[in-house]
Formats: C-alpha cells, structure tokens, sequence
C-alpha cells in the first residue's frame, strides 16, 4: 500500500522516528498501529529534516489488510494529529518502493522579501528583509542546472556515497513580496536544497556576485559557501514514479501556495 502525505513539519523533529516520538514517522505508524491493529513500519520517498514540510510525501508500507482507499483516509485522518494528513491511499504491487522507485524529486521554497516579518505565516515560508535582486538570483539558478558536484552544498553529516547530482529544473517565480522557487532532481544531498538557497539569498541581496556559485561548484568546499538557509519555507513537493505505478503526482508550486492561501494567479 502507497500513501501520500502532506504535513506542516515546524512541530515535529524531522521525519524518521526517534525516542522521542516527535517524528512525522513515528505519528503515521502509530496511526497505522491502532487502524490496523497491529505494529508495521513505513518506508519514504524522502526523509525530511526538522521543520521542513510536505505537500505529497510518498510512503510504503506491507500489509495484508483489505480496505478501500477511502477508508485508509479517513480512518488514518481521524487518528492523526492536525498537523498531518494523508491526502491518497493506493494498492501497489510488491515490487514498489517509495524511495527506490523513485525516479525525481520535486521541492517548493516559499520566501516573503518584505521589510517586517508576518507573524500569520511564522514557521510556514522563508523571510527576507533586505531587497533581493530577482534577475541575479534567476542567473545563478540557470549556473546550478545540470550534473554537477554539490559538495559546496552538502551538509557534513550527509550520508550520500556520491555528491554528484542532476539538477533538471530550478525555476523562480516573483510576484512581490513573494519569491517561489521550483528544484527538481533525480535526488537531493543532505542540506542540498537549503544551501543553495543561502547562496540564492546571498546574491539576491548583492554580497556575491551570480557567478559565485560556479566558483563554489568549482572548489567543491562548503566552507566558502553561504550559511545554510531556514527550513521554514521548504516543501518536498512530489515524487515521480514509473506510469505503471500511476501515482498521484499533481504537486507544484502553485499547490504550495493553494495550502498557504497565496493567488497564484499573479505570477
């Protein structure tokens, strides 16, 4: 059985299950565990980190248990915490898995660039006070597609046997005071997606120039990069799987901003 999730992550302590219980994981199997009245464990498309959100995590999980989709919503739903919701439910066959059969991840970052903070969308976007140069910014993104060694933008406790990674799309939308960027890859680095964002940020307010990120993926050293950027405003946005899986995958940036109550009409 495949399930999507959505979640708002700024309460929880990232996703995979530890002691403490505070873990999207450690909620969906504890809803699973009194739905199905017994314990069993779930696989991801994509651990997500400590207050970072999703709008379409896709999850695995081996059962036996015959119920109708709606039935897994629902029930699930009811004994989930607000914060988490399962969107789907489908039967996939055994050869599925949520995060080997993956062929691309899709991430959203949602940034406010306005001169006060917005309490009412506190934790749920990134913020930025000092203006941010849009044509800068999307320069540097067209630098940072294709195939490239991300070490500048990988964490140190990343755990991937390869820092080489293929960045298919990295799109900015603007429509003030809004700044969305769209990252699309076969897969991501620990920290990858927010600190290309610290370096984004960086050039969008003028301390580095556009060309500063190819000298970064040129050193391949972490340490010349920018800080990394807050998790408030990221969002793993969608899996793509094979068409025989046929999957839900109607996640974007215009989704992100349905959930966050922004018209994406003006972009």
């Amino acid at each position: 059985m495949a399930l999507g999730l959505c979640y708002d992550g700024s309460m929880w302590h990232g996703w995979q299950t530890q002691p403490s219980g505070r873990t999207v994981q450690d909620q969906i199997e504890k809803a699973l565990q009194q739905f199905l009245a017994h314990p069993l464990s779930t696989i991801c498309a994509g651990r997500t980190d400590a207050g970072v959100h999703a709008l379409n995590q896709v999850v695995h999980l081996d059962t036996h248990a015959k119920r109708a989709p709606e039935s897994w919503v629902r029930g699930l739903n009811a004994l989930l915490p607000a914060s988490i919701s399962v969107q789907w439910a489908q039967t996939v066959p055994n050869h599925f898995h949520a995060r080997f059969s993956a062929q691309r991840r899709r991430y959203v970052y949602v940034l406010r660039n306005e001169r006060v903070r917005s309490p009412l969308v506190h934790q749920r976007v990134g913020w930025v006070f000092q203006p941010l140069d849009y044509a800068a910014m999307q320069d540097a993104a067209q630098r940072l597609l294709g195939t490239h060694d991300f070490s500048a933008f990988r964490s140190a406790e990343c755990q991937a046997a390869s820092p080489v990674r293929t960045l298919m799309q990295l799109v900015i939308h603007h429509h003030a005071p809004w700044f969305v960027f769209e990252f699309e890859a076969n897969a991501f680095l620990h920290h990858m997606i927010r600190n290309v964002m610290g370096a984004l940020v960086y050039i969008g307010m003028g301390r580095q120039p556009s060309t500063w990120v190819d000298e970064l993926l040129l050193h391949k050293d972490r340490k010349r990069a920018a800080p990394t950027f807050a998790a408030d405003g990221l969002y793993l946005a969608g899996v793509d799987y094979d068409q025989e899986f046929a999957l839900p995958s109607s996640s974007s940036a215009e989704l992100a901003l349905r959930h966050l109550g922004i018209n994406w009409n003006g972009f």
